[in-house]
């Protein structure tokens, strides 16, 4: 049965945070709130926990996971970004954006794109999950919490754990954030290509809406 932490989405409580993360580093896979919708996590290094999402999601082998980062300098340690990239993430950071980079040395190969070598990063504005990557003092692998069958993100707690309460091990209840997951941006070409119109305002990229890949 998974654990239920109630945790406030503007004040969260530090021992609460500080149980999440040691959770995380022995192997648990939770579900925690972001700024655009809920999100599964795990450690970036943990195997076991990484195929439990993918499992979860029905994920391919070529589907990126994210890496979810606590800021820019964090970023700077798994993606090669060049000045032009960094203006953008400046821009865009935090905020409900993902952007594709080509991974550095530091990212295990089994979390990059396996024809591209890319990796899929974000810095979340949502003070649960600025808390929690603090604590861990490392990035969150993560995916969206949306599941095969449902048309949207679920976004109730306690209706993710009814759902997941054999399948992850935590949900952090901090209520509603939305459903609307991230605006997802490739950064790895000459100009930004728009993958996914979400939450985030593409134009920060100088991109619109209607520009997203079919």
């Amino acid at each position: 049965m998974a654990q239920l932490f109630a945790i406030h989405p503007v004040n969260p409580q530090k021992r609460l945070i500080d149980r999440a993360a040691d959770m995380i580093r022995s192997g648990s896979v939770i579900v925690y709130p972001t700024d655009s919708c809920y999100a599964l996590g795990c450690h970036l290094g943990d195997k076991n926990a990484i195929e439990r999402i993918r499992a979860i999601r029905k994920f391919g082998e070529d589907h990126h996971l994210t890496l979810v980062c606590r800021d820019l300098s964090q970023i700077g340690q798994y993606a090669v970004v060049d000045n032009r990239q960094y203006r953008f993430l400046k821009a865009a950071t935090p905020g409900s954006y993902t952007v594709l980079l080509k991974a550095t040395r530091e990212v295990p190969r089994r979390l990059q794109h396996p024809k591209r070598s890319t990796i899929g990063l974000r810095v979340p504005d949502h003070p649960v999950a600025q808390a929690l990557l603090e604590a861990l003092g490392e990035p969150l692998l993560s995916a969206t919490m949306s599941l095969p069958d449902e048309p949207l993100p679920l976004n109730d707690a306690q209706e993710i754990r009814d759902h997941l309460e054999r399948q992850v091990d935590l949900v952090i209840d901090s209520g509603s954030c939305g459903v609307e997951p991230t605006t997802v941006v490739d950064l790895t070409g000459e100009v930004p290509v728009l993958v996914r119109a979400g939450r985030g305002d593409p134009a920060v990229f100088g991109l619109s809406a209607e520009a997203a890949q079919q």
